[in-house]
């Protein structure tokens, strides 16, 4: 079956970094595109980056220039680093894929930018 879970959230001071991965399992990884969301408390689920199976990136405006999505195929991992954090990136942050338009999420890791 299909398993999404991630790791590396955690409290960091504004201006910090982190490292959120992705480990999937269940599926042919290296085919499908990826997805990082983020959601927090009385708001919508927010897609925040996206990479192609070809390794192509998109990101949300408000993270550009600061996240960094990219891949491990080898891994079956995503990765997003996530630099020049501030306390409005604070929120849950989920791993997704779509798989035979079937979508699969992880747990979430919870991410607190706070000094």
């Amino acid at each position: 079956q299909v398993q999404l879970v991630e790791s590396g959230g955690g409290l960091v001071q504004p201006g910090g970094s982190l490292r959120l991965s992705c480990a999937a399992s269940g599926f042919t990884f290296s085919i499908y595109a990826m997805r990082w969301y983020r959601q927090t408390p009385g708001k919508e689920r927010e897609l925040v980056a996206r990479i192609t199976s070809g390794g192509k990136t998109e990101y949300v405006d408000s993270v550009k220039g600061r996240f960094t999505i990219s891949r491990d195929n080898v891994k079956n991992t995503v990765y997003l680093q996530m630099n020049s954090l501030n306390p409005e990136d604070t929120a849950v942050y989920y791993c997704n894929a779509v798989i035979l338009y079937v979508s699969y999420w992880g747990q979430g890791t919870q991410v607190t930018v706070s000094s």
